[in-house]
């Protein structure tokens, strides 16, 4: 048997290849929408990829089963109580398939996360017929978490009902399950699948029953208030991608032919009259140094399909401005969350401004350092934090104001424009951010933090310090 997991760092997302090696017949559970990797893989391996599995409908990224489906004629499948527009086998509670005459997938349905999930029961028929191998999760159980149950509360699924089902989904069917084996979720630490996922890729069983909040032994409405308490905000595109992975929608191949194309100023300078938004993708330090008038800083370095399907219009198009050969990552990125409505993006990048010095903006990146000493000046300026709440409650810098990123636009009004504004994060990403934000909505005297409040903490200045 071949079992193998692929992770996607900055989305936090496992997907797995399972494979019989006497038939080469292959299986791929919840594949990201750029498939490449898979198909090279199986080619090495003389695979043929026949089956692709959503364990659910994911509500974080956009799944390639209609790109393995198009390009390998693999056949889809899903948990019996989905629909969807596309043809798939329903699986039920008990239904299997053979890759082989070695391995097994057995599906359980696990509703909870969403009503449709489904976990899959890997066999490896050759080495122990009678004991499961592992349990692909999907986003029922994770390794220190579970699925959070309150994603589908905009789909006319209340987080109680939903909180109530996995319950029963973890106790009655994945808790049954020998303790050896192996859990191999669809996420890991950093998804906002869930709220405590641990770091490593992969558990048991019996390990997750000891050590796993939500596992320890309570009732049902004990587990559904703890499960659901202190979730983080979760991103307004989470809906989208849930339905549009419903959907016979545009492959990534076909959105990327249409949409990857290069722009002149006079054509940017177009769009963005026209309402286009202006996304620039490189590192803060380079975006404050020069960037184009009216963009915003979203770095490929950081959670970058994350904020930007946070901070970015859906209905509005997009035009990216690169380092020259980061443009095509850039849009694949946007296309794992279902952004395809990118214009196209700046030929030659900042280099094409050259000759337009008037349409180049840079914002003030001051060090720790500089703060205290502006802090405890006769003018000092208003410092806004834009981290989450629980990172606030463990540091903050005093006298700053709070509005998380997510919230900015939301809050506007609560940050002053009549002085100076000094944003800071954790460590410098999402302040850049928001200081592009800001000063697209008006916001004049903007700095940004750099390396936030970590580097506040290491300069270890007050305002007091800073004047003697």
């Amino acid at each position: 048997m071949i079992l193998k997991q692929y992770y996607l760092g900055c989305l936090a997302h496992a997907s797995y290849l399972i494979a019989d090696e006497s038939t080469h017949h292959a299986a791929i559970v919840d594949p990201q929408r750029d498939v490449d990797h898979y198909i090279e893989d199986a080619r090495k391996q003389e695979l043929v990829i026949r089956h692709v599995f959503l364990t659910h409908f994911h509500a974080d990224f956009i799944a390639g089963h209609l790109e393995l489906r198009d390009r390998t004629g693999a056949e889809i499948y899903l948990g019996a109580q989905a629909h969807a527009e596309y043809p798939f086998v329903p699986m039920k509670d008990g239904d299997a398939l053979e890759l082989g005459n070695n391995v097994l997938l057995k599906v359980l349905e696990t509703p909870g996360h969403t009503p449709e999930s489904i976990s899959i029961v890997v066999y490896d028929l050759q080495k122990n017929a009678d004991q499961a191998e592992a349990v692909l999760t999907g986003d029922t159980l994770f390794v220190g978490d579970v699925g959070r149950p309150d994603l589908r509360a905009a789909l006319g699924w209340s987080a109680n009902q939903l909180g109530g089902m996995l319950y029963d989904s973890l106790h009655q069917k994945l808790l049954a399950l020998p303790s050896e084996t192996r859990i191999l979720p669809a996420h890991g630490a950093g998804s906002l699948c869930g709220k405590a996922l641990g770091s490593e890729s992969s558990s048991t069983i019996g390990i997750q029953r000891r050590v796993n909040y939500a596992l320890q032994p309570m009732d049902k409405e004990s587990f559904i208030s703890l499960v659901l308490a202190d979730q983080p905000d979760a991103p307004a595109y989470f809906t989208y991608d849930a339905i549009l992975n419903t959907k016979d929608r545009i492959t990534l191949e076909k959105a990327l032919q249409r949409s990857l194309k290069p722009l002149g100023v006079d054509e940017v300078l177009r769009l963005k009259d026209a309402n286009a938004q202006l996304l620039d993708v490189r590192d803060p330090a380079y975006f404050a140094a020069a960037h184009l008038v009216g963009s915003i800083n979203i770095g490929l370095g950081g959670k970058y399909a994350t904020w930007a399907g946070t901070i970015l219009d859906r209905e509005r198009p997009i035009v990216i401005i690169a380092e020259p050969g980061q443009e095509q990552e850039a849009e694949t990125r946007l296309g794992r969350i279902g952004f395809d409505h990118v214009a196209g993006y700046l030929e030659g990048g900042m280099n094409a401004l050259d000759a337009r010095p008037d349409l180049v903006r840079r914002t003030d990146r001051i060090d720790a350092t500089r703060l205290a000493e502006e802090l405890a000046s006769a003018n000092p300026p208003a410092v806004l934090d834009v981290r989450g709440p629980r990172e606030r409650d463990e540091k903050r810098i005093e006298g700053s104001l709070h509005v998380p990123l997510n919230h900015l636009d939301e809050h506007l009004e609560e940050i002053p424009r009549g002085r100076r504004l000094v944003v800071h994060c954790a460590t410098g990403y999402r302040s850049s951010i928001a200081a592009s934000m800001l000063r697209c909505r008006g916001f004049a005297d903007v700095a940004d933090l750099a390396g936030g409040i970590s580097a506040w903490e290491t300069v270890k200045l007050s305002p007091a310090d800073a004047g003697r």
